[in-house]
């Protein structure tokens, strides 16, 4: 299939591109011709990306540390003004606990890397944006970031946390003609997810495999989803033709509701 290169000479950074939708994402937009700074901790997984696709340059980094921005877009402002931002980075829900066990070290963690990086990335990213009268964010927030969970006080409060950041960063750079949008992604097979229904099947005494099996049959199409066609939304939001899009949390879960 022909990929239209409506990206071409626009500079990306996605965050969790070592793995998962990032990287998905990292990939297709690279194929419609935006240079990529794919971020991630992982160094063997995102030379690897970057040796599949051209157009992707890795770039290590702890997004629990502060201090990643300041590293990312020093590495970002040697290939030119980067005017697109995924973050798509994230701890996952299945290591937290009920809220009378949870604790503050394990909240603030998931903040960290959940909520706390996408702002500060949002800061960095806004002057550019502003001097390119230009630009897009895309936010992966979750179904979880819409409707709440027993036992995830911590992913979902991230979650519902990066829409209300999207609604009035929305705000902020619309007037530069730029857009921001988040994506509420539903069960997608990843690595993450993977850890996740190996959790479940153990608290429940079943096979990771059951687990999956019920996960599909919950959703309209009997499936889950694939990153790819949770990254396809985020590059379409990334493109000139998403422009008429801002503010909007859009739910990509194949009918289903979780």
């Amino acid at each position: 299939m022909t990929v239209a290169r409506d990206l071409d000479g626009r500079l990306a950074i996605v965050t969790g591109a070592s793995s998962g939708i990032g990287r998905s994402v990292a990939m297709q937009l690279a194929r419609r011709g935006a240079r990529v700074v794919a971020v991630g901790r992982n160094r063997a997984r995102l030379e690897e990306l970057a040796a599949l696709q051209d157009g992707i340059v890795p770039q290590i980094a702890d997004l629990a540390d502060p201090g990643s921005t300041d590293l990312v877009f020093d590495a970002a402002s040697r290939l030119g003004a980067a005017t697109i931002l995924v973050c798509a980075a994230g701890l996952p829900g299945f290591t937290d606990r009920p809220i009378a066990s949870q604790s503050f070290e394990a909240w603030r963690a998931t903040m960290a890397v959940n909520l706390d990086s996408p702002f500060l990335m949002t800061r960095a990213i806004a002057p550019l944006i502003g001097a390119a009268q230009w630009g897009r964010i895309v936010y992966v927030s979750s179904t979880a970031g819409q409707v709440g969970a027993p036992s995830m006080t911590a992913y979902c409060a991230s979650k519902h946390g990066l829409i209300g950041l999207m609604r009035s960063v929305a705000c902020d750079i619309g007037v530069h003609g730029a857009t921001a949008n988040a994506v509420c992604p539903g069960w997608v097979r990843t690595g993450m997810a993977e850890n996740d229904a190996l959790w479940e099947a153990e608290q429940k005494g079943v096979s990771p495999e059951e687990i999956w099996r019920l996960r599909d049959a919950s959703y309209p199409r009997g499936r889950v989803l694939t990153a790819d066609e949770v990254a396809q939304t985020i590059s379409f939001l990334a493109s000139d033709s998403a422009a008429g899009i801002n503010g909007e949390a859009v739910t990509v879960a194949l009918g289903g509701l979780w």
